[in-house]
Parts: C-alpha cells; structure tokens; sequence
C-alpha cells in the first residue's frame, strides 16, 4: 500500500502559480502511475492529469494543457503539479492518486485509482 499526501495549495490571483506536491510514503511510488484530480463544489471529481510510472507518458485534460505540467522524482517518491496561467475555473479541491494499473493507453477513469490523498485546497480570485 501507499499513503499520499498532498501539499502546495493556497490562495492565488488569476494568471499567477503554484505547485502542487504529492508525497508518497509506504511502497515506493515508482509501483504507481499517478494522477492529480480535481474536484469543485457541486462538481464531479475529474482528472486534471497523469503521469506513467517511469514519468516517460504523461495525459492532460483539455482544460489545463499547455498551462499544468505533471512530473515527478521517484528518488524523493513525490509527484507535483507545476500550474501556471491559474484561472477562477481552477479553483478546486486537488487530490493526487496513485494506479496499480498498468498506463497503457493511459488513464481509465476515477476508478481505477485505488489510494488517494486528503485533497489540497486551491483557490483562485478573479
């Protein structure tokens, strides 16, 4: 098994960044491929992106390409979240989660990721 926990939320102005910061402890995170969710009041929860286990496949939304960047350090068994150009429809609860899955054609969906974190808030004011 594995815990994660996440870290690098906050308050932000439409435009600015932050990083998110995904800490695994228990089995090695390189086990996993990872992916970073989000989830807004009265919304589902939907993935923003995801990376492979060896960090060489990665998967956007459409929402957040060219904005977010997944990757991660196997070495420090932590994934982070690079997010840039932040607008007022980012603001979320962002969780990471980690898939016993092998990548393949990439993420399936919420359920294939069996652990997840406590969630981070980020809040962007327009």
């Amino acid at each position: 098994q594995v815990q994660l926990a996440e870290s690098g939320g906050g308050l932000v102005e439409a435009g600015g960044s932050l990083r998110l910061s995904c800490a695994a402890s228990g089995r090695p995170s390189s086990y996993y491929h990872m992916g970073w969710f989000r989830q807004a009041p009265g919304k589902e929860r939907e993935i923003v992106a995801a990376i492979s286990s060896s960090g060489r496949s990665t998967y956007y939304a459409d929402s957040v390409k060219g904005r977010f960047t997944i990757s991660r350090d196997n070495g420090k068994n932590t994934v982070y979240l690079q997010m840039n150009s932040l607008k007022f429809e980012d603001t979320a609860v962002y969780y990471c989660a980690a898939s016993t899955l092998a990548w393949g054609a990439g993420p399936r969906g919420v359920y294939e990721y069996a652990y997840w974190g406590q969630g981070t808030q980020v809040t962007v004011s327009s």
